[in-house]
């Protein structure tokens, strides 16, 4: 199978790539970052460009990983958020569209309110708190109106590629390794991990079914970002040696504002019996295992 893929620079890609060409698939690499020669550059945001590009790869299927993560940023910059996660969307799935091409949209469990108590479900309602889950689910929505054959799947908070994240646990195991002993972690907002080895690993198990529909794909389990502060103090062998202090995020304040709950059950992949995804704190011993003497 020939496949598109946006966002080829991006920390998902980089696990998702390695396992596509190992199953024989011809990938086809786009970003408007090129981090790597055989990225080629593309714009979603430019639906010529997208289209000439669907037109010239002819792909059998657009993995749509591109967007702008950056949650404080998309709040700053609304703009610059929607065309980027909304009509970047909708170019591809325009062009997947006019060329009968099958489409893979990446989304997030952040679209929730984060009122509910308990995982939130594919069949729940959202009612996204800030830009960027706004951006995220119009994008949603545009795949689902214009397209039949698509698969939506929501990750929840995502890790992986270490020096290409540089987010919370890489924050956290670089300040324990240069001797920090006491840590201060919000422990008020909460959500489902999803590694992105194993979100990989199991992406072509859901795509292979064409049972096309929207899903959820979170490690098993939730957590406060406390929680998982502490699990990163024990597989870093240092459980008697810091201290960590649990914070109200009010302490913390942020440009946009996050639901208290982004916490995910992948109800359809259990249905399916393909809810392969390892419990977040076993994925999280070995990310740390295999990453703790990189920079």
């Amino acid at each position: 199978m020939k496949i598109l893929i946006t966002g080829a620079a991006g920390m998902l890609a980089a696990e998702v790539i390695p396992v596509l060409i190992k199953e024989d698939h011809e990938v086809v690499q786009t970003d408007i970052h090129q981090r790597l020669p055989v990225i080629g550059r593309l714009d979603i945001r430019e639906k010529d460009e997208v289209f000439t590009e669907i037109e010239r790869i002819k792909p059998d299927y657009v993995f749509h990983l591109g967007a702008e993560t950056n949650v404080d940023l998309c709040e700053q910059e609304p703009e610059h958020a929607f065309r980027s996660n909304a009509t970047g969307t909708e170019n591809m799935a325009l062009a997947c569209k006019e060329f009968d091409i099958k489409m893979l949209y990446i989304s997030t469990t952040s679209v929730f309110s984060g009122d509910k108590l308990e995982p939130y479900n594919e069949l729940d309602t959202p009612n996204p708190v800030n830009v960027y889950a706004k951006s995220k689910l119009e994008g949603e929505r545009t795949v689902q109106k214009l397209l039949s054959e698509y698969f939506i799947i929501r990750a929840g908070w995502m890790i992986g590629g270490w020096e290409l994240d540089k987010k919370f646990v890489y924050k956290i195991v670089q300040q324990l390794k240069s001797g920090k002993k006491e840590l201060t972690v919000v422990n008020d907002k909460f959500g489902s991990p999803t590694f992105t080895k194993d979100f990989a690993a199991n992406l072509m198990n859901v795509i292979n079914t064409e049972k096309y529909d929207l899903y959820h794909m979170t490690n098993k389990g939730t957590c406060s970002r406390f929680d998982m502060a502490v699990k990163i103090v024990e597989f870093m062998g240092l459980e008697n040696k810091v201290k960590v202090n649990p914070v109200s995020s009010d302490q913390y304040p942020l440009p946009a504002p996050r639901p208290r709950s982004e916490m995910a059950q992948n109800y359809r992949l259990d249905l399916l019996g393909l809810n392969n995804m390892p419990f977040w704190q076993d994925s999280l011993h070995e990310y740390i295992n295999v990453n703790r003497d990189k920079q």
